[in-house]
C-alpha cells in the first residue's frame, strides 16, 4: 500500500511537517518495501490558496491510498476523500516512526478536517 507523509525533509528520518498543503515536501512510501518518492511541494508552500487541493491532487496521482499528516483543511480533506483516500490526523516524528506506527494499527482515521486551514 501507497501512504503519502507530509514531511520536512526528503527522507524517512525527516520529522513529519504538520501541515498537509504547505509542507515543503510529501513522501509517498510503499509500506511493505519502506521504499519511497519524495515528492517537493515548494510550489504549494507559498501559494495564496488552494494548497491543500493542490497537494491532494499531487499524492492522489501517486496512488497513495491514506495520508499521514498533522492537520488537514476542510477543502484538501474534501479532495482528498472525493480521490479515495483516508486521513490520519494528528501525527508527530518521523516519516518512519509514522508509518510504522500506522502499520501496527495504533492511528484513528479522521471522519473531517482538523483545522480551518491558512496556517
Amino acid at each position: 500500500m501507497l501512504v503519502a507523509v507530509t514531511a520536512k525533509g526528503t527522507n524517512l528520518a525527516a520529522e513529519v511537517d504538520p501541515r498537509f498543503g504547505r509542507a515543503p515536501y510529501i513522501l509517498i512510501v510503499d509500506t511493505e518495501t519502506m521504499d519511497f518518492e519524495s515528492l517537493d511541494n515548494s510550489e504549494n508552500v507559498n501559494a495564496f490558496k488552494g494548497a491543500g487541493i493542490q497537494a491532494a491532487t499531487m499524492v492522489a496521482d501517486k496512488g497513495a491510498e491514506v495520508l499521514l499528516t498533522g492537520y488537514c483543511g476542510p477543502n484538501a480533506f474534501k479532495t482528498v476523500q472525493a480521490a479515495g483516500m483516508k486521513v490520519v490526523s494528528d501525527v508527530a516524528g518521523t516519516v518512519e516512526q509514522a508509518v510504522k506506527k500506522f502499520l501496527a494499527g495504533n492511528v484513528t482515521y479522521s471522519d473531517n478536517a482538523n483545522t480551518e486551514g491558512h496556517w
